[in-house]
């Protein structure tokens, strides 16, 4: 049985393809907030992996420490986005993009 050490280009690979998902996500679904918040939250989590996987195999705890913020700034974004779009949709019924748009005044 062979053991398989994991390198750094494994780590940015998944963070790469968790990027492209989040990139893909936003794109394909305009119409669905949900689904947006969720795509920009996975961006944040891939850009954290690669963080934390520098910080890893340079040996410097700077980037992990740099996570720690990312992390906390991507849970008040939920937070805020999610109540936001609780106030949207008992006013107008529904989570829609257009209908957001249609606030402006």
């Amino acid at each position: 049985m062979t053991l398989t050490t994991l390198t750094l280009g494994h780590f940015l690979s998944v963070g790469a393809l968790l990027f492209a998902l989040s990139i893909v996500g936003i794109f394909l679904n305009r119409n669905n907030l949900i689904v947006l918040l969720m795509s920009i939250e996975l961006m944040l989590l891939a850009v954290g992996i690669n963080f934390v996987a520098f910080s890893y195999f340079l040996g410097d705890l700077h980037g992990q420490v740099f996570v720690f913020f990312i992390l906390t700034v991507a849970a008040a974004e939920s937070a805020i986005g999610l109540a936001i779009l609780m106030l949207v949709f008992r006013k107008k019924s529904s989570i829609s993009v257009e209908e957001i748009s249609t606030l402006k005044g």
